[in-house]
């Protein structure tokens, strides 16, 4: 019999990274293709799905023809991609505008609508997420209050990985995961609420049909097959939304398991056998690639999206600064606590847990003394406050947390993974797969589709545990003392933020 491969593509904020996966996990060649992001207007945030195409079908030839692999032992393709966005298709499944993707924060007109017409509680007790301009209803209704003549022709509203999956097969399809995000789709009946649609004066008719993430929706098409070098006939497995491919590829697939994902965005998620409704509506739900479990959790909008901005403002590189390769390098010659400097990390608004899209990112106690170390350093700490704060909320549910996984590109980073520890005071644990988590969760939910792997269980064999980091009692102690400066930072400064915002839109016209 022959060995029979995996191929799972992740679209990320950056770009797309393909995987081929071998049938027992492992990795046997990645390739990344990178896209641009427009940010059009503040707090519009969009992505050209004719570069998500190049990146899909390029991405595929480079993997097939660097690994050697025969196309005909490609199994499978699944998919994997950011969540809670809205790319509008004709019945062509021709996009009709840009991607409005899950950074984007301008509907907050259709925010408010959907709270008239909702509610708050009854919008976060069917959905499990709370109303904000974060999620696919808003954005839809933006499009069809601001942009009446392309709402007219659409046929549907997709994420990302769907749009994937329907390049290769030609099935315009979505799973539950990816649906749990558009602010639509009733949680526990995982079902389109005729009720909410219905007050939103939306037609469900635009929404994709509902699929389990390991469904086999179609087959790689003789067109696909053509730009891409895979076989025609190739099973096409639908996959699921990055923070739900995530868990599993975190090894989150039982009950009460967690984890901190940390890419562009961020987020602390707990596996969970039913929806965790906050009092206060800080974190949200999805449902897993597993639809008998759920995720709990909170996100933060720029995570790794911070380190990089900050680093493209530094340009830090080794002939600049020798002794550095890396902003880590700049960090880590400095104590914790950044000598008494505290960033705030929200560039994009914030979702988890302020829900505010007018918050910005601030640098506070700044001194002649500080320099590029000490805001390296800071802004990796900035991340990780809000990121406790999240953990926080989570545990305020009843829920212990004995240590936490860590996933994603930022989970490469020797110095943050330390800075989390001692903020979080729990051990970090690195996985064998740390970068190719969520491919691994779509190439799973890929394989049991076709029958390679029995469940999503199986991925604590694929991606053990390799390394422990413990927290140092002297860090925790000192941001311990900084953590609470720093939620009192953010409060002091919201105001501020609302009156900015005024001043900016009056500026624009």
């Amino acid at each position: 019999m022959n060995c029979q491969y995996i191929l799972a593509h992740d679209l990320g904020t950056t770009g797309n990274k393909a995987t081929l996966f071998a049938s027992d996990g492992t990795v046997v060649a990645s390739t990344f293709v990178g896209y641009e992001t427009d940010y059009p207007q503040p707090n519009w945030v969009e992505q050209d799905p004719a570069d998500w195409r190049e990146a899909l079908f390029g991405a595929t030839r480079r993997l097939l023809s660097e690994s050697g692999v025969n196309p005909g032992e490609v199994a499978v393709v699944s998919f994997s991609g950011h969540m809670n966005g809205a790319l509008v298709v004709d019945a062509a499944g021709v996009p009709l505008r840009p991607a409005i993707i899950w950074a984007d924060q301008r509907a907050t007109d259709q925010e408010c609508f959907i709270r008239d017409r909702c509610g708050n509680d009854e919008t976060y007790r069917v959905t499990g997420n709370r109303v904000s301009p974060a999620y696919t209803a808003a954005k839809l209704l933006w499009i069809k209050d601001n942009q009446p003549e392309v709402f007219g022709r659409i046929h549907k509203v997709l994420q990302a990985k769907d749009y994937a999956a329907f390049l290769f097969c030609g099935v315009l399809a979505t799973d539950y995961s990816d649906a749990s995000m558009t602010q639509l789709l009733d949680l526990e009946e995982l079902t389109w609420s005729g009720d909410l649609l219905d007050r939103l004066e939306l037609d469900e008719l635009l929404l994709p049909e509902l699929h389990t993430s390991a469904t086999v929706i179609g087959e790689v098409t003789v067109e696909a097959a053509s730009a891409t070098g895979l076989r025609a006939g190739t099973p096409v497995v639908i996959g699921g939304g990055d923070g739900a491919c995530a868990s599993v590829g975190a090894g989150s697939v039982r009950d009460g398991e967690v984890y901190n994902y940390i890419g562009s965005s961020s987020w602390v998620a707990l596996t969970t056998d039913k929806p965790v409704l906050d009092p206060l509506q800080r974190t949200f739900n999805f449902v897993h690639l597993d639809p008998s479990l759920y995720g709990a959790l909170g996100t933060t909008q720029t995570a790794g999206g911070a380190y990089d901005w900050f680093e493209r403002l530094v340009r830090v590189n080794a002939e600049q600064y020798p002794q550095y390769a890396t902003l880590d390098g700049l960090a880590a010659g400095v104590p914790p606590g950044s000598q008494g400097l505290l960033f705030l990390p929200y560039l994009l608004g914030e979702r988890s847990p302020h829900w505010n899209p007018l918050a910005r990112g601030a640098f506070v106690g700044l001194a002649m003394s500080h320099g590029r170390p000490e805001l390296a350093r800071s802004v990796l700490e900035g991340v990780a406050f809000n990121l406790r704060h999240i953990l926080d909320v989570l545990r305020v549910q009843g829920v212990a947390i004995p240590e936490m996984r860590l996933i994603g590109g930022g989970a490469k980073s020797k110095l943050w993974r330390q800075i989390l520890a001692d903020v979080y005071a729990l051990p970090v644990v690195q996985l064998q797969l740390p970068a190719q988590a969520t491919s691994l969760g779509a190439a799973v939910a890929g394989g049991i589709g076709v029958g390679l792997f029995p469940d999503y269980t199986v991925v604590q064999d694929l991606a053990p545990a390799i390394s422990r980091v413990y927290p140092d009692p002297d860090a925790v102690a000192i941001y311990e003392g900084l953590f609470p400066l720093f939620k009192k930072t953010y409060c002091l400064l919201e105001p501020v933020f609302q009156e900015l915002a005024t001043f900016a839109r009056q500026a624009i016209e």
